[in-house]
């Protein structure tokens, strides 16, 4: 989850290499690009790729989100430029009528709060820009909520990983196994974070709050605790394979069932499947991307299939029954006599499997000419030409007859 902080001082757009007033295809684009390159699974025991992963990720979570990203917009667009940092005389950094004079440091407005008697327009606009970043409500602004936000249960990290198919799996559904990396709570100190035979112990700081508060002139402001980042709790000997954070990115294998008729490049989201959540908080979600491979016969055309069927000039003329496949047996279709190449069959129900309602198979038919003809066969054909009683260009015919198109 993406700090304020991190909403001010990161390019998300650099990150993906895209221009800041890209649209959602294009920010879907360019993360789907870098994701395949930067991804684990193609970059193993390389930090710096997983590194880069890690940021693009964060990137498109915050640029995908229209909510997100109109916060993280307007943060950057007020605070980007570092206007607000030097106070001047009358004003304290950009804020009319405040203390003058003292220098205004950025990260107090990450979690600042009003002052006391300052009422809603204390620091009211900040809450109700920054509250959503908190997950918590907009406006929120009390020491008591910063508190809680800062050392309450976190959500766990979304995760993305890719999942190629066979044409026939996704049409009809299958469960796949799926390794990815993903961080994952440390098993050598289970989260805590403290080596094995030891204990965190509360903050002597914020005693276990997780915020400070300070005043600078007319504002109060609550912080992350410096000394425990905002956990509430100090580790004074950190594990030796998380290196305190009580989190490593972990190799995992979970079976995954991919529903019937899923499409090729479709997001499927899996709730709780993503990195444990932590204090106690929930898991994030997992996002497979679905890759679905082409097939030798079949077309798709939203949940109906297609398949192109060769006849002979004499099963269109005669009419004939025909044998055809589908992906779950064979069926027989009836072409009736006088059928005209390229003419179109629907077989109900041998489609792909939607919401409710099953695609249809469409089976097109054409009359294979064939490239080389044996004298026997030639001569067959021209007295069969010459029985035919039709034209079959009339209206061309009378045309011609009449001198010519004009």
């Amino acid at each position: 989850m993406s700090s304020t902080r991190d909403f001010i001082e990161k390019d998300y757009y650099a990150a993906l290499g895209v221009p800041k007033d890209a649209d959602a295809a294009a920010i879907k684009k360019a993360y789907r690009q870098l994701a395949r390159e930067l991804h684990p699974d193609k970059n193993p025991d390389n930090a710096a790729a997983e590194n880069r992963f890690k940021d693009v990720s964060e990137a498109y979570d915050v640029l995908s989100d229209p909510k997100r990203r109109a916060e993280y917009d307007e943060a950057r667009r007020l605070f980007g430029s570092g206007g607000f940092r030097t106070g001047a005389p009358g004003g304290a950094g950009g804020f009319p009528g405040g203390a003058g004079g003292s220098a205004f440091d950025l990260g107090d407005l990450f979690t600042g709060a009003g002052a006391p008697g300052a009422g809603s327009r204390g620091a009211g606009g900040l809450g109700d820009i920054f509250g959503g970043l908190f997950g918590g409500a907009g406006g929120a602004t009390g020491p008591r909520s910063r508190s809680q936000a800062a050392s309450g249960p976190a959500r766990g990290q979304d995760v993305e990983t890719e999942a190629t198919l066979s044409f026939d799996e996704a049409v009809l559904g299958v469960t796949v196994p799926l390794r990815m990396q993903s961080p994952g709570s440390c098993p050598t100190c289970h989260g805590n974070g403290a080596r094995p035979g030891t204990s965190p112990h509360t903050c002597p700081v914020c005693n276990g709050a997780g915020v400070t508060s300070r005043s600078q002139g007319a504002f109060a402001f609550s912080e992350p605790c410096r000394e425990c980042r905002g956990t509430g709790s100090v580790v004074d000997d950190p594990c030796p394979e998380c290196r305190g954070n009580g989190v490593t990115t972990q190799t995992r294998t979970i079976t995954v069932r991919i529903p019937a008729g899923v499409k090729d490049g479709q997001r499927i989201r899996l709730a709780g499947k993503g990195a444990p959540g932590r204090r106690g908080g929930p898991a994030g979600d997992l996002f497979v991307v679905v890759h679905v491979s082409g097939h030798d016969l079949f077309g798709r055309n939203g949940n109906d299939l297609t398949l192109s069927v060769p006849i002979s000039f004499a099963e269109a003329s005669l009419g004939t029954t025909l044998t055809v496949p589908t992906l779950d047996g064979p069926v027989s279709l009836k072409v009736p006599p006088g059928t005209a190449s390229g003419r179109t069959f629907r077989v109900r129900g041998r489609g792909v499997p939607g919401k409710g309602v099953t695609g249809d198979l469409l089976v097109t038919v054409e009359v294979a000419v064939p490239k080389k003809l044996t004298p026997g066969a030639r001569e067959a054909i021209e007295k069969l030409a010459a029985e035919l009683p039709d034209d079959p260009r009339p209206e061309i015919t009378a045309v011609l007859g009449a001198g010519g198109a004009r």
